[in-house]
């Protein structure tokens, strides 16, 4: 899983530091393009800041991130979206007074085909793309059984369908990777189990390769293939969601020494 010839993300030595808090140390992991794995550990583990690294919201205090060959460090966020990275975040980011048609079309604007003074004129490649884009939005809206609520403001969905939204958004920037940072936190049993199918299409549908960060082991177990732990910022396994499950420093640092002792 770590040989960078065939890895689309190949993480080497990343490392990032807080003032004297070492958030993440020495972290390495190899994606193969169309990989659905795993990043899991205890809160505070260093997970999310690994994902705002590869994103770019922070830059590493050592090592390297490179996507299909190219370094990110230091690229800014919007360009590493541009060549090919997507997220959705643990507290959902939706445009909460946009329309549910507005969240995804948004996205769009990014490979938007029109210059300024196009879009100051009302062109006709203003007016041809953005009907583009509302019709490639209402595709994405369907995809996601959103379609019935394409004009209702995004703050008033559901906490399932605002989730729905969130990675409909993402996949609008037509992304290569996907990062998802705990996508079930908040879902009931029947919204998780949705999830988790969803999770399985999208992959196959956009042929992505999908990077996950989850708390619910029912969810990490059941859809990944391949799994990273980490504990107070360092790596502490690899392997599959059966491997893991057995692992004891896994269990411990879930549960702790002496729990899993008996002591």
């Amino acid at each position: 899983m770590s040989d960078q010839s065939v890895s689309l993300l190949q993480i080497d030595g990343l490392t990032k530091l807080f003032g004297g808090l070492r958030a993440v140390s020495d972290f390495s992991a190899g994606l193969p393009e169309g990989a659905l794995h795993g990043l899991i550990g205890p809160n505070g583990a260093g997970k999310t800041t690994v994902f705002n690294m590869i994103t770019g919201i922070y830059v590493p205090t050592e090592g390297d991130i490179r996507f299909d060959g190219t370094s990110l460090v230091g690229m800014e966020p919007h360009l590493i979206t541009r060549t090919g990275v997507a997220r959705t975040f643990q507290n959902i980011r939706l445009f909460q007074d946009m329309s549910v048609l507005d969240n995804v079309r948004v996205a769009y604007h990014m490979h938007a085909g029109y210059n300024l003074a196009d879009a100051i004129l009302h062109l006709g490649r203003f007016r041809r793309q953005e009907r583009l884009q509302s019709d490639r939005a209402q595709e994405f809206l369907a995809v996601f059984n959103l379609t019935n609520r394409r004009d209702e403001l995004a703050r008033n969905l559901p906490y399932g369908e605002q989730r729905r939204l969130e990675i409909a958004r993402a996949l609008a920037t037509k992304p290569r990777l996907l990062l998802l940072d705990e996508p079930a936190a908040g879902m009931n049993p029947v919204e998780t189990d949705n999830l988790m199918e969803l999770i399985h299409f999208i992959r196959g549908q956009f042929k992505l390769t999908i990077l996950l960060i989850e708390h619910q082991m029912r969810v990490v177990m059941g859809i990944c293939e391949w799994i990273t732990v980490m504990d107070f910022g360092q790596v502490i396994a690899r392997g599959t969601p059966k491997e893991i499950q057995s692992n004891q420093r896994v269990i411990e640092a879930y549960l702790g020494k002496r729990r899993v002792r008996g002591l």
